[in-house]
């Protein structure tokens, strides 16, 4: 059987932690900080780790050796 390929689009945008998490860029930073507070532009900075039902969905969907 040949091997399974991870969705390209996966790759760019979800890394997975050593304890098995997914570590996904913050929502809502592309476009249109003008309307954003202050606060809401300095929390959404850096990454976050993903929910577990989203990450079991992610996992088993689009990264297949993850």
């Amino acid at each position: 059987m040949p091997k399974l390929k991870t969705k390209s689009g996966v790759k760019k945008r979800f890394t997975l932690t050593a304890s098995g998490k997914v570590k996904r860029g913050q929502a809502g930073k592309q476009h249109g900080m003008i309307k954003r507070t202050n606060k809401q532009i300095r929390n959404k900075r850096g990454t976050t780790i993903m929910a577990d039902v989203d990450t079991a969905r992610v996992v088993k969907n689009f990264m297949p050796y993850g």
